[in-house]
């Protein structure tokens, strides 16, 4: 459900160079503010060891059937009558891929609104990029072609895979396609107003190849509560339309019943594909929003990864 009308008049767009140049001067304090909700919502995340391949010293355990000698931790061992392993601790990264939504209706902001819905997604974007790099994760934007990678490698790609989106004149509404690693996770932060089933058909192409999907929904308050009033001119982002109605209240119920047909439809879909469905608005801060999505994209990540012994 393309909505055939934004909410609000909006300025003449600028030439492709003048948005570029804008959002590389708009980064800086978005990455900025990315690291401190990150930095928020990590304190209340405790991390999990792991045992796999790696480097970094974990525990020692008792040496069992299908250790080789050299797995012996021969100084320790001495010290008792049984033979100890010396664990270590995990190092090997899923890969998850993070696409935001660059499309002109994703530029929209209301009076009520704290941002623009693409500044609030580039900062969850961010955010989400940084607090799974601390995790140890390979992180790749989606569509850029390039492998996964981790560390603070990830978080500069991410950052100028957006650059580089706005200044392509990318008019999609849908992420690119892009073939990615068997039960790789893709995280896709849209306003996701395009045609339902353009949607679900993407969805499910993912979902064929083995990827889990995780959706978070970005819209402007005024796209929700539709608080219109008295006479109004609705004018089209993405389609040169105008509109102009009296008492543009009575158009609310039709309005939220709309929404709501089209939202059910992506979320019924995604419940389907196992994929995961959330909502934000730009009117309410990002933390809850991130801890959210950090936590449904948790879970898949360590179901396929060896658990500590015990645990």
């Amino acid at each position: 459900m393309r909505l055939p009308f934004s909410l609000a008049a909006t300025p003449a767009a600028t030439g492709l160079r003048e948005q570029a140049e804008a959002l590389a001067e708009a980064l800086p304090p978005l990455a900025a503010e990315a690291e401190r909700i990150a930095s928020t919502v990590a304190q209340g995340v405790h991390g999990r060891r792991r045992t796999g391949m790696g480097e970094s010293f974990w525990q020692f355990r008792r040496f069992r059937e299908g250790d080789t000698a050299a797995n012996v931790d021969w100084r320790h061992s001495a010290r008792s009558r049984h033979l100890f392993v010396r664990e270590v601790e995990l190092e090997a990264a899923e890969s998850v891929w993070i696409w935001r939504d660059g499309s002109p209706s994703m530029d929209y902001a209301s009076e009520l609104a704290l941002t623009t819905k693409k500044d609030r997604a580039t900062v969850l974007a961010l955010a989400l990029t940084s607090l799974l790099v601390q995790g140890g994760e390979s992180v790749a934007p989606l569509g850029g072609g390039a492998a996964a990678t981790a560390g603070r490698t990830a978080l500069r790609r991410m950052a100028h895979a957006l650059i580089d989106a706005s200044g392509t004149g990318d008019q999609s509404s849908l992420p690119p396609p892009q073939r990615l690693p068997r039960y790789a996770q893709v995280v896709l932060i849209s306003d996701f107003l395009s045609p339902a089933d353009d949607i679900v058909t993407c969805l499910k192409s993912y979902a064929a190849d083995g990827i889990q999907g995780h959706l978070i929904q970005v819209l402007d308050p005024a796209e929700e509560d539709f608080p219109f009033t008295g006479r109004t001119e609705f004018e089209g982002i993405e389609e040169n339309l105008r509109l102009m109605r009296g008492r543009a209240e009575r158009l609310r119920g039709a309005y939220h019943a709309q929404l709501a047909l089209h939202r059910n439809r992506i979320m019924d879909a995604a419940q389907r594909l196992n994929f995961t469905f959330a909502t934000h608005r730009t009117d309410r801060a990002p933390h809850t929003a991130l801890l959210a999505l950090y936590g449904a994209l948790s879970g898949p990540l360590d179901a396929r990864r060896p658990s500590r012994p015990g645990a």
